[in-house]
């Protein structure tokens, strides 16, 4: 994909990438590292909590869904980064077997009054499952180079 700058974008402009399914060792290898819970970590303990069986970290689809987008390479030779990221919410589960597609919509975009060079695009995220559902949503604001900086 072609890589653009903060005025190649457009407000209500979409991007949908390719899913990635979930395994349950990339499931519990995440949960090691980064989020011991034992619905995480164990199927017997999982099975026994109020999800009913092992799910997904929500840090781990927040991470997939964000490096789906950037593996596309829209903002390869734009991104400066971001200043972070709002209203992050985790939807439902997301368990073994899942497989999960990103989808990004152009929220806004806030040329730099100070830098010219630089601008903001608040870009809305949605980790969707095979079944339609967003397991996931966040918004992020990612510090876009301009094509004249």
């Amino acid at each position: 994909m072609e890589s653009k700058f903060l005025e190649d974008l457009s407000p209500g402009e979409r991007f949908v990438c390719a899913g990635v399914t979930l395994t349950e060792a990339d499931i519990i290898g995440f949960a090691l590292r980064y989020d011991p819970q034992p619905f995480h970590l164990d199927a017997g303990a999982a099975a026994d909590s109020i999800y009913g069986g092992l799910i997904a970290s929500g840090f781990q689809v927040v991470s997939l869904c964000f490096r789906m987008f950037i593996q596309q390479g829209l903002l390869a030779e734009s991104s400066m980064g971001s200043p972070g990221i709002d209203d992050l919410r985790w939807l439902a589960p997301a368990r073994p077997g899942d497989t999960l597609r990103t989808e990004v919509e152009v929220l806004e975009l806030r040329p730099s009054r100070s830098k010219p060079d630089r601008g903001i695009a608040r870009l809305a995220y949605r980790a969707i499952n095979q079944r339609g559902e967003a397991v996931a949503s966040f918004t992020v604001n990612h510090l876009l180079r301009t094509r004249g900086g």
